[in-house]
């Protein structure tokens, strides 16, 4: 399949094999999208070359989301260098989260002041950076942003405490990034999966409860696989969804639709 043939674009967040943003990436270039990564630190690059040789890509660029403007390696550094590589990019997959481990437990009320902040700036915040210094890059014929969001943005779910606000306010960007960079022709969403046995995800307390629960109660009685995730990603940053911004798409088998389970799946 081409339907990203001639396509050019950053993914973001890749931790190993298992990730979501891998999952993606293996979609996107299955489809013909030439992809560019970033990474971390030389510990995730270590991890990310091998899973980049078997697409056949050869761009990476380091990364680490925290580190303000003016500083190597920043955001902004990094969209720099890709400029220097690439005179325009069509879309940004933008997987990025992060919380304290420790404070991804108990109540939410313990919440440190600066684990709150960390959270929000590096879950959040980092995706209107990231698409700021995209815009450049895409303000010619337009372009896709996408990152990553889930139901705890929403409802409770257990012990998703801190990272539940970030996703929130992640969500509200994505709406009002829309409407800032619609006129640019760059449409900007989110995509909402369900439980995915992830290394990001096995940091949260009972994960493994959140697991079952989300299988059982979910309308088609699945979580989601790394390929129909990344099936909907190739929607969103694809042609395809040519008319579609501001928008948080569910790939959670339905779960998102669920208020109260019937009680034989609660057994």
């Amino acid at each position: 399949m081409s339907i990203m043939k001639g396509k050019k674009g950053l993914i973001m967040g890749v931790a190993n094999e298992r990730s979501i943003a891998w999952g993606i990436a293996k979609i996107l270039a299955s489809n013909g999208a030439e992809l560019a990564f970033s990474y971390q630190n030389e510990g995730f690059m270590k991890r990310l070359i091998p899973l980049m040789n078997l697409i056949k890509s050869d761009k990476s660029f380091e990364c680490d989301v925290s580190k303000s403007s003016n500083e190597l390696n920043s955001i902004e550094d990094m969209f720099k260098k890709i400029s220097k590589v690439w005179n325009e990019i069509d879309f940004v997959v933008h997987a990025i989260a992060y919380s304290d481990k420790e404070e991804l437990k108990g109540k939410y009320v313990n919440c440190s002041r600066e684990n709150f902040l960390n959270s929000l700036d590096i879950s959040a915040f980092s995706f209107t950076r990231v698409s700021k210094s995209a815009l450049p890059l895409m303000s010619s014929k337009g372009g896709s942003l996408l990152t990553l969001s889930y139901l705890g943005a929403e409802r409770t779910t257990p012990n998703y405490n801190v990272m539940g606000v970030a996703k929130s306010a992640l969500e509200a960007s994505i709406k009002y990034l829309a409407m800032d960079l619609g006129k640019h022709n760059i449409r900007v969403n989110g995509l909402s999966a369900g439980p995915v046995k992830t290394l990001a995800g096995a940091a949260i307390s009972g994960a493994r409860h959140v697991f079952r629960y989300s299988e059982n109660v979910a309308p088609l009685k699945f979580n989601p696989q790394l390929s129909e995730v990344g099936s909907a990603a190739l929607y969103l940053v694809s042609n395809l969804s040519s008319g579609v911004t501001g928008n948080v798409h569910h790939v959670d088998g339905g779960l998102h639709s669920v208020a109260i389970p019937k009680q034989e799946n609660l057994d």
